[in-house]
């Protein structure tokens, strides 16, 4: 809980009243890796916050998985479209690691919205968060060629070539394994 409160600390206030509101409804989990915390088809109905091992949000179009996200330790996942509009999610979140996350439920967010304005103020920043980093993935496409992608991912996501497979980050930069095998080796020549 420690990281989740550090994490909530950082980009907006929180008192302690208000934290044991919220601390109150927390729940704890480890995710095998391979399991998922959203299945497409399903509705999701809460958002997570990894505390440890990090997880893939992906598509499958016709039997090929299409990498979207990757999120690591102290960052939240879920399904923005889903969890708003209860909708069926269109997409998977899977365990690539095993996962500890700390789970909290939609409903008893918005509980907890009308008990604390300052958690309602959080809620609101971490949905603008999350967006914005959907965004940021959406604008890797329109902006940048594939070598581009790359080297973006180089400065602002390491850990993304760290940890994450190379089938999964060519399918994340939307180019073949070879294509990334060429930009990364090209790039260890400079």
């Amino acid at each position: 809980m420690t990281e989740l409160y550090a994490f909530i600390q950082s980009i907006a206030e929180l008192s302690e009243k208000s934290w044991n509101i919220l601390r109150a409804d927390l729940i704890s989990l480890t995710v095998p890796k391979g399991d998922y915390l959203v299945r497409e088809g399903e509705i999701c109905a809460s958002i997570y916050f990894i505390t440890k091992g990090y997880c893939r949000a992906f598509y499958n179009q016709d039997g090929m998985e299409i990498n979207t996200a990757f999120f690591f330790e102290n960052s939240f996942t879920t399904n923005i479209k889903s969890l708003t509009q209860n909708v069926p999610s269109d997409y998977f979140i899977q365990a690539c690691e095993d996962l500890k996350v700390i789970k909290l439920q939609k409903t008893k967010l918005l509980e907890a919205y009308q008990k604390s304005h300052e958690i309602e103020s959080f809620g609101r920043k971490l949905l603008e968060l999350m967006i914005s980093r959907q965004e940021e993935h959406s604008n890797l496409f329109k902006l940048l060629t594939a070598g581009q992608r790359y080297e973006y991912l180089t400065k602002n996501h390491p850990e993304i070539l760290q940890r994450v497979s190379l089938s999964q980050i060519s399918s994340y930069l939307g180019v073949s394994r070879e294509t990334v095998s060429r930009i990364r080796n090209k790039n260890l020549k400079k």
